[in-house]
């Protein structure tokens, strides 16, 4: 019984690989994100101060279902983190709200 319950755990199991260049991660100060009925996009975005211009660095695509649960875990990984380092400030003003965001459809800024 034991050898079919292991079996099935191992069935439910993804083997997630990292590459080298995608561990190193990208920094984003910015994040636009804009959906459809089937879609949400995330563009993450680094802004240089002094610089007129920005580049995407990255686009995330997803289903609104995904988007719902990715909301739900970085909620629960904040309230983890915030617990033990305390409450993260936010910036008065939420940051450059001069930066244009309209890109055709529903927009938000985080």
């Amino acid at each position: 019984m034991a050898d079919s319950q292991d079996k099935k755990r191992n069935q439910n199991q993804i083997n997630i690989e990292l590459g080298e260049d995608v561990a190193e991660g990208i920094y984003s100060n910015l994040a636009i994100m804009t959906h459809s009925p089937g879609e949400f996009v995330i563009d993450f975005v680094k802004i240089v101060p002094g610089t007129p211009k920005a580049k995407v660095k990255s686009r995330i695509i997803m289903t609104p279902q995904h988007a719902k649960r990715l909301l739900r875990a970085l909620g629960d990984n904040i309230s983890k983190y915030e617990q033990v380092h305390g409450e993260i400030k936010e910036l008065e003003g939420g940051g450059n709200s001069n930066i244009p965001m309209n890109f055709g459809g529903p927009t938000t800024k985080a």
